[in-house]
């Protein structure tokens, strides 16, 4: 029996599709990488259903790869080997919430939005914010962060527990809803941050925040990237509980400027939000600024209204989409280098440097916090010469960073745009990666050409 038709006698015919506009869908992300077809798309709803596709696909030796909500940047859900596209959009339960615990449990297909409106219900919120409403599955699977992790953490520090199907179709559980353990090896911070090539998840246990007293946010510009980012340095060093600090450029603000018909001053520019009492803010506020001020800043405005609070950060979200709506035709090229931070404001300059000796526009924003920056580039896909001048620039930033102490990858993941560095970032370390990968997937069916390649 063809794979196809044992997948419809698994899951029903309305759960499995070839339909040509269902296969395009899943052909590709939002990254600028080569779309492809899978073979075929199916919609589980249930762990046992996402074993027995396993075990068929492992049987069939048929590839499989996860998908949510193709947000990703790096390739990671795009089937290069065709096979089974698995969608867990119908996997969008939020399954328990545990207020006293800090807890909740999500299927995979559950996206932080609709998440954090169950949550609001509570008093809680989850912390992880990487700007796009991307399902958990996929978070984790990428080991995202965002503007928020510089106070909260990244994606591998709030996910407690995963239930996981193996390529053998087992279903298994990595952690415990404790925490901490020192029991066993730590399963949990194995598989996120895997990308699909070690286990398919079917559900996550998160750790989750109560909703703080109140929020103020702030935008400060200064003369010079090195201005700002030793602001950071020292605002962090001082113990301010800073809850976010974004750095965006000038260029990233003449676009903002032109896309939300705002007039921010076009400067080196930090966007910072601070979450505590009332009381125990305006202090905090108050000694922000004036070490702002010891860097040369030029404007200090800050925010109580969570209306203004959102149109400034929807300022610094939207961002890309700023690019792409101002640059029709092209498409958007993001790269993604973490230095030390002592590190990030030369990163910075150099990068600035590297685009503009390139000839292509382009912006850079960073959490600035955690040391990790993005390369904002517009790049049109039917031009050769500018693509190759565009991955000239990402291979200068990637290699500026490992030079330095970094990494290639901050928080959007190798999928297929990193497996270039990996052995120069990991070296021998990673064909210890690439044995854990063939005990756990000997046939390669799990998303293969991914991390390591082919």
């Amino acid at each position: 029996m063809d794979y196809k038709q044992a997948l419809v006698g698994l899951l029903g015919e309305e759960r499995v599709s070839t339909n040509p506009t269902i296969l395009e869908h899943h052909s590709h992300d939002e990254s600028y990488h080569t779309p492809h077809l899978p073979d075929v798309v199916v919609f589980p709803q249930t762990a046992e259903e996402v074993s027995q596709i396993m075990k068929l696909a492992n049987e069939k030796r048929i590839a499989v790869t996860p998908f949510g909500l193709g947000t990703s940047l790096e390739g990671h859900a795009i089937p290069y080997a065709g096979g089974i596209s698995m969608d867990f959009s119908l996997m969008n339960q939020v399954l328990e919430v545990r207020p006293k615990d800090f807890l909740v449990r999500v299927q995979p297909g559950v996206t932080r939005t609709q998440l954090n409106k169950e949550l609001k219900k509570h008093g809680l919120f989850f912390s992880v914010d990487p700007g796009a409403d991307a399902t958990l599955g996929g978070m984790a699977a990428t080991n995202a962060s965002g503007t928020t992790s510089v106070r909260y953490g990244v994606m591998r520090d709030q996910v407690r527990d995963l239930e996981v199907v193996t390529a053998d179709g087992r279903i298994i559980r990595t952690g415990s809803m404790t925490s901490k353990s020192s029991s066993g090896y730590h399963l949990t911070g194995l598989f996120v941050g895997s990308e699909g090539t070690l286990g398919v998840f079917t559900e996550l246990t998160l750790r989750v925040y109560g909703i703080p007293e109140a929020t103020t946010a702030a935008r400060a510009s200064f003369p010079s990237v090195q201005d700002a980012v030793d602001t950071v340095v020292d605002i962090l060093g001082a113990g301010i509980q800073v809850a976010r600090i974004e750095l965006v450029d000038e260029r990233s603000i003449q676009q903002v400027n032109l896309y939300k018909e705002t007039s921010y001053p076009e400067a080196p520019t930090l966007f910072i939000e601070f979450h505590g009492s009332e009381q125990g803010l305006a202090y905090d506020i108050d000694f922000a600024q004036n070490i702002a001020d010891g860097h040369g800043c030029t404007q200090f405005l800050f925010e109580t209204d969570s209306k203004a609070r959102t149109q400034l950060w929807d300022a610094r979200h939207n961002l890309a989409y700023a690019f792409l709506h101002k640059s029709p035709g092209k498409k958007l090229m993001v790269t993604d280098v973490c230095l030390p931070i002592s590190e990030l404001a030369g990163a910075v300059v150099d990068a600035r440097q590297a685009i503009d000796r390139a000839g292509l526009d382009g912006a850079i924003a960073g959490h600035v916090g955690d040391g990790n920056y993005h390369a904002i580039l517009m790049i049109d896909l039917n031009d050769p010469e500018e693509v190759a001048r565009a991955e000239e620039v990402n291979a200068h930033l990637v290699e500026y960073a490992l030079s330095r102490g970094g990494t290639c990858t901050g928080e959007h993941g190798v999928g297929v745009g990193k497996i270039k560095y990996q052995r120069k970032e990991h070296g021998e370390a990673l064909d210890v990666m690439q044995a854990m990968k063939h005990v756990l997937d000997p046939n390669g069916i799990l998303n293969p050409g991914k991390i390591f390649g082919k």
